[in-house]
């Protein structure tokens, strides 16, 4: 059966998003691509993506992939990261603005990352 919740089993957050974060958050933003061209030109953007990422703050990296892979609301990360709600809310804005700021940087990515 379901084992109850217990604090020693419990991993920090900051251990359980590490460098394979930006693998994983790269993957989910990327979605789907399935045909050969696709699936090549998937790998490469996931390739940029991941740089991108690991350029980026380590808390904003966190929210990003609290609020895209873990799907929480910002009360939720805010809970997580034991923040208010407001500070949750500016740092996923702040987070994906510096991310299109990155992106903008990577050629063939200009155009995509500069639209609004």
């Amino acid at each position: 059966g379901a084992q109850m919740r217990a604090a020693d089993r419990e991993i920090p957050i900051h251990n359980a998003l590490s460098n394979t974060t930006s693998v994983s958050l790269a993957a989910q933003l990327l979605g789907h691509l399935t045909s050969p061209s696709q699936a090549a030109m998937r790998h490469e953007l996931a390739r940029q993506l991941e740089e991108a990422l690991e350029r980026m703050n380590p808390i904003d990296r966190e929210v990003l992939a609290l609020r895209h892979f873990e799907e929480l609301t910002n009360s939720e990360v805010a809970e997580v990261l034991g923040i208010q709600q407001k500070a949750a809310s500016i740092r996923y804005v702040r987070a994906l603005k510096r991310l299109k700021e990155i992106l903008s940087q990577v050629p063939g990515m200009e155009s995509d990352a500069g639209e609004t």
